[in-house]
């Protein structure tokens, strides 16, 4: 009795080994997984947000390749350093919006209070430091400094 050749369309498909299957499933997990871990870092405000109080030392625009806009708020009050000095409450921040840093720029020297969002990592087109200010609350003349 002859043995009859099997049509190719009876043939089952090859089936993928298991091994694949899993290392496919572990390359996908540790996307998804690198992917939250960045939006976290990066994107998710670590406070939702907060406000500064204090007098604009400074508003720059600054960078090498993104060019950013940088800020620095005196708070009032005083705090003791690691030598044991004394030094004043600094605030360093970035600008989100252009509109807010010429206003800002425009106006040093001023009380302000400073509506920011706190990140949990920098990134450089967004600017140097974790806190992103995003609007000017309020504005007013610095107090006159009384003599001694």
């Amino acid at each position: 009795m002859p043995i009859e050749p099997i049509p190719a369309s009876t043939v089952p498909p090859k089936k993928r080994g298991g091994c694949a299957r899993y290392f496919f499933m572990a390359i996908l997990l540790i996307l998804l997984l690198g992917a939250g871990y960045i939006y976290w870092k990066f994107y998710y405000p670590y406070t939702s947000d907060g406000v500064k109080s204090g007098y604009l030392n400074f508003a720059v625009e600054k960078g090498q390749i993104f060019k950013t806009y940088e800020g620095k708020l005196i708070q009032e009050g005083i705090r003791g350093s690691a030598a044991g000095g004394v030094q004043s409450n600094e605030f360093e921040f970035s600008i989100k919006d252009k509109k807010v840093f010429d206003i800002l720029k425009m106006n040093s020297g001023k009380r302000f209070d400073l509506h920011y969002k706190e990140y949990n990592g920098a990134l450089p087109w967004r600017g140097n430091t974790r806190y992103i200010v995003d609007s000017i609350i309020s504005m007013k003349e610095a107090a006159p400094v009384s003599g001694f």
